[in-house]
């Protein structure tokens, strides 16, 4: 499939996150302070949707119980939380945040 145009740089102020549907499959944009992250909408914990939540720094956080996952792991940082959400391989290019959505960046680390 490779990358996938999924929104323009500016569309998001940092601190800021946009629901994005591929395939039938939600994922969320978040353009936090160090960057653009493409994460699954969804919380592992109790299947809530992350959009309700907040960014703080590199992390975002669950609104129904406070967990936080790491963006750019996807592993979740507090409890109640125990599994990861999936965080995928993201590229800015030409003023566009692209997307791999078959690739997670824990699949491309474990490639190296």
């Amino acid at each position: 499939m490779g990358f996938i145009a999924i929104a323009t740089t500016d569309e998001l102020a940092v601190d800021e996150m946009k629901a994005v549907e591929l395939d039938g499959h939600r994922l969320l944009l978040v353009r936090a302070k160090d960057g653009f992250y493409v994460v699954d909408e969804m919380c592992t914990h109790e299947d809530y949707s992350l959009a309700l939540g907040c960014i703080e720094g590199r992390r975002i956080k669950c609104s129904l119980h406070g967990s936080y996952f790491d963006l750019a792991t996807g592993e979740p940082d507090e409890e109640p939380a125990d599994e990861a959400i999936c965080s995928y391989q993201v590229k800015i290019e030409d003023g566009q945040v692209w997307i791999d959505p078959t690739q997670t960046r824990s699949e491309s680390h474990s490639r190296r």
